[in-house]
């Protein structure tokens, strides 16, 4: 098939944060296309790997990235949800109120270590992550666009942290994990922190808010046969089903590999997707929605061998 030419600003767009990131990040190609997959679908992303190995400094690189405004809530337990959403203030001189905004009220939001904060203000989080809305007061505040939360979490630490709950997790569209360097990656990194230098000072913009809705629109154009839909369904479906799972994949995680699969097909240079697409976004779009049987957790099985056997599982679809 010849490349299609409406997938080139979403390769453009695609390119620019790729090179943008990596001159703070090492490595970590396939986490950073996973990243870009969610930025184009308009998706949240949660960030998941053991301390030190990038988790934050990749957040902020592709907040830095994007033409819009940037907060970051430092996760903490005594981080109370008007901290996050905002408060109305009492004014005696004009006896009214007056509603002063959270950190919430900007286009990208770097929680960082969302676990550590209780549930109470991790459950601040769902109707924005969900609606772009807030609700204060009985007053509906609306976000700005795009509204984009980039969490990072440690799954290593359990003292003082707080398990997200299976609503929370199922707005994220994503969970990317960035594992250890390589030895070579390593050694670039040594090399970069030579100097007192903070070269992540360095990053600006280089995208537009406008930019990014043209891309997403494209990436909306990419074609998906009916076959490579009905292939999505029964994935999702078949985690439903499996015996190890308590509680399976929903229908918000369809989406996630139906719209996924459109962005990842567009950023690699194609106007179609195929089954190896899917598959690729299966795990980091499946696995952190599954909650397994309590049997099955005390034998140490995890959700991405699950995912795994339902890949091998399925048929994939041929192309006619």
């Amino acid at each position: 098939m010849v490349q299609s030419v409406t997938a080139s600003p979403v390769q453009t767009l695609a390119q620019r944060v790729r090179a943008n990131i990596g001159k703070v990040l090492v490595g970590k190609g396939s986490a950073l296309e996973l990243a870009i997959v969610a930025l184009l679908c308009d998706g949240h992303l949660l960030i998941q790997d053991v301390p030190g190995i990038g988790k934050t400094t990749m957040a902020k690189a592709l907040a830095a990235s994007l033409g819009c405004t940037f907060r970051r809530l430092q996760c903490t337990p005594d981080l109370t949800p008007s901290d996050v959403l905002g408060v109305n203030v009492y004014s005696q001189q004009t006896s009214t109120f007056t509603f002063h905004q959270g950190p919430i009220f900007t286009q990208v939001l770097l929680t960082d270590e969302i676990n550590r904060a209780t549930p109470r203000t991790q459950s601040a989080l769902l109707e924005a992550m969900q609606e772009r809305q807030v609700t204060i007061d009985g007053v509906t505040h609306a976000l700005p666009w795009p509204f984009l939360v980039l969490a990072t979490q440690n799954p290593v630490e359990l003292e003082g942290t707080f398990p997200l709950p299976e609503a929370q997790l199922d707005r994220f569209m994503l969970r990317i994990k960035l594992g250890y360097p390589s030895a070579q990656e390593e050694g670039e990194i040594l090399l970069r922190h030579r100097g007192n230098h903070n070269n992540q000072t360095d990053l600006t913009p280089v995208v537009s808010v406008d930019e990014l809705g043209v891309a997403q629109a494209r990436v909306a154009e990419v074609r998906v046969e009916d076959s490579l839909r009905t292939y999505v369904v029964r994935l999702v479906q078949a985690t439903r089903r499996h015996n190890q799972v308590e509680l399976g994949a929903s229908p918000r995680a369809a989406l996630a590999l139906f719209r996924g699969g459109q962005a990842l097909a567009a950023i690699r240079g194609r106007d179609y997707v195929l089954p190896d697409d899917v598959k690729f976004l299966a795990e980091p779009a499946l696995a952190h929605r599954l909650v397994l049987t309590p049997q099955v957790r005390l034998r140490n099985v995890t959700a991405e061998q699950v995912v795994t056997e339902v890949l091998a599982a399925e048929p994939v679809p041929v192309a006619p």
